[in-house]
């Protein structure tokens, strides 16, 4: 059915990810059964499997006040509960940034909730999730469903504080938000800062993570949304409706914290014109009705400067009220379901793909080092076998002649080891300026002698000039690790390139390190530090919060961006010459094994048959192996099991 699409092509991405970590286990058991694990090995594949135990799909829901974000959750996510679950009415519900997931460490589902004070600490989101001390909590009855829908009301609670604490909380700028005081002056805040809620939904349990966001307001008061939890979604999700079409803070919301993630590749922007519905009119016929709809997605997409074909018309509402009542025609009119067909065959794919990218790819780049390897001393046990059985019934002539011959090669190859040492050498001393550039000693530094400057200032010019000059350093740094990056890689890439032309060991290639990702990170971070310090309301909020604000959101979220970096880049340098090094010692051990063979050969006639006996064993044995390679990689590459893939199957 296919308003099954994206449940049924998230159980078939629940089952790649099952296929893939028995592969992985299947190699770990392969290597261990060969004698070819080593602690290294132990610990990248220990690495992969917390990887892809951790793995989630985050698909992010941005919208201003009012635009049926929450409902649109609601219908395309939990429209089997017959009710709307999340709170989702007329005005102003989603009040704090909520997480959807589930959690299978904890034995209870729960919501979570971060008091809207802890904005007043030093602590970021993030940090606070590592101690669910720091939050409320609330179990969660996933039997009754009117229990549950009861207690997510729990999220969207306000409370009344004062003026003074609204601003320092920075949840009001009295130039700009005038309008939404109360008639005794008070202002409305969330009672909760953040809210987490785990329960074992079926899509949830398959790594479904939905980030419901609250309206502009919030968004620009809570930083570590737009630095962090968005650029980690794969999918955002951008909601107009079509009753208000795109207005200024629409324009606003796009501009600060959607659109910029268009320059990565791996996410996805979806536009949706919600609220179609209040476009239906009766009095028109259909066509009419349609042109309307498309007017109006027209006009968006041009004020947005996107192409017609990706803003998606939908009624939310009308589309949880058809799938619950199961009406067919409203669920097409609605048109729910082009926006599950496009998160089923857009989204989950290019989420694949990532993990591929990276799972697959490290896990395959291991296997095919493996297979390499073996595939090495095959070669090496059939020249060795064409070798002796060339020798039977020669003269001891020419034996000595080959034994002398090897001995020779071996020479060669030796001198041709201390070149490599000498290329290693360098290529540790490159690596080590890179580690250096991406030190974290030197960053803690500049932060603290940043923090006292701005401390220190008496103006607002100053402050200011300080977010700049930090951020300025940031920039050149990660400039120079990205140029250290290139020359360590052309060094390393000369080595394999070097060493297998001389000595013939196959197109082993080395995995390059790559500061990409981290420049994406630093430069989005950049541009929000740069609205941040250009921001009216940074003027005038009290200085010791915009520094505490600044170093929490911004700062905190840079060094965490090194530490990744650097601690990537020393678990690369570690692994870069691992490959050539395995090779080069199996080549060494299998010249010692090739010439103390010759030598008893040479000894003893005997030896001949027995030795050639010893290599068809070992060809054989190597022969088994390389064809349980075969079989891993295959498995590892296959493609995701689809039913849209069957479906087409079937046309054809």
């Amino acid at each position: 059915m296919a308003a099954d699409r994206f449940t049924d092509q998230m159980q078939a991405y629940g089952r790649w990810k099952t296929t893939l970590v028995s592969s992985i286990l299947k190699y770990q058991k392969w290597l261990d059964t060969n004698k070819l694990s080593n602690v290294d090995m132990e610990l990248r594949i220990f690495e992969l499997l917390e990887q892809l135990k951790s793995d989630s799909l985050t698909i992010a829901f941005v919208a201003e006040f009012a635009r049926g974000k929450t409902e649109l959750i609601n219908a395309i996510f939990f429209s089997e509960y017959d009710r709307r679950l999340l709170p989702s009415e007329a005005g102003r519900t989603t009040m704090c940034p909520t997480e959807l997931f589930y959690d299978s460490t904890e034995d209870q589902s729960y919501i979570r909730l971060l008091p809207i004070e802890t904005r007043l600490e030093d602590v970021s989101i993030s940090e606070h999730k590592k101690h669910p001390i720091n939050w409320t909590g609330i179990e969660l009855n996933t039997h009754s469903s009117e229990a549950m829908a009861q207690a997510f009301r729990e999220v969207v609670r306000t409370k009344k504080v004062d003026q003074a604490t609204a601003t320092r909380l920075g949840l009001f700028d009295p130039e700009r938000d005038k309008s939404n005081l109360n008639p005794d002056g008070s202002i409305d805040v969330p009672m909760w800062r953040h809210a987490m809620i785990s329960f074992p939904h079926p899509l949830l349990k398959e790594g479904l993570r939905i980030l419901d966001t609250p309206g502009l307001n919030a968004m620009g008061s809570e930083p570590e949304l737009t630095i962090n939890m968005l650029p980690n979604a794969q999918a955002v999700v951008f909601v107009l409706a079509a009753d208000t079409g795109v207005t200024k803070s629409d324009m606003e919301m796009w501009a600060h914290h959607v659109q910029p993630l268009d320059s990565d590749s791996r996410h996805a922007r979806l536009i949706v014109l919600n609220k179609i519905d209040t476009l239906w009119d009766e009095l028109k016929d259909e066509a009419t009705v349609k042109n309307t709809i498309q007017a109006q997605c027209n006009t968006a997409a041009k004020m947005l400067g996107v192409d017609n074909k990706s803003v998606f018309p939908v009624s939310a509402q009308k589309g949880l009220l058809a799938k619950i009542r199961h009406d067919k025609d409203l669920i097409a009119r609605s048109n729910i379901l082009s926006l599950e067909t496009i998160l089923s065959t857009d989204i989950l794919p290019k989420k694949q793909e990532i993990v591929r990218d990276s799972v697959v790819g490290e896990i395959g780049s291991m296997v095919k080092q493996s297979r390499d390897l073996i595939a090495s001393r095959l070669n090496d046990a059939n020249k060795q076998l064409k070798e002796l059985q060339s020798l039977s019934g020669k003269n001891e002539d020419v034996i000595s002649h080959l034994l002398k011959k090897t001995r020779s090669e071996q020479a060669v190859y030796y001198k041709s080891v201390e070149s490599f040492q000498a290329n290693k050498k360098l290529f540790s001393d490159q690596h080590s300026a890179l580690l250096g550039t991406l030190s974290l000693n030197e960053l803690d530094q500049l932060m603290t002698q940043t923090r006292k400057e701005m401390a220190d200032t008496w103006t607002t010019v100053g402050l200011k000039n300080g977010m700049k000059e930090f951020f300025d350093v940031i920039a050149k740094t990660v400039s120079e690790a990205s140029a250290q990056t290139d020359k360590v890689n052309m060094l390393v890439q000369g080595i394999y390139r070097k060493f297998n032309a001389e000595h013939g060991l196959g197109d082993t290639k080395p995995k390059l390190f790559s500061m990409s990702k981290y420049k994406r990170q630093m430069e989005r971070l950049y541009h929000e530090a740069e609205a941040y310090r250009k921001s009216p309301v940074t003027t005038m909020t009290e200085q010791s919060f915009v520094i505490k604000k600044f170093f929490i959101s911004m700062v905190s979220h840079a060094r965490n961006t090194f530490f990744n970096a650097h601690h990537e880049a020393e678990s690369w340098g570690k692994a870069a010459m691992a490959p050539l090094v395995a090779r080069i010692k199996e080549h060494k051990d299998q010249m010692e094994k090739r010439l103390e063979s010759l030598r008893k050969i040479n000894e003893s006639r005997d030896t001949l048959q027995a030795r050639i006996a010893e290599l068809e064993s070992t060809t054989e044995t190597l022969n088994s192996q390389l064809a349980d390679l075969n079989t891993l990689m295959e498995t590892l590459n296959q493609p995701l099991d689809s039913f849209i893939d069957r479906d087409r199957a079937q046309v054809a």
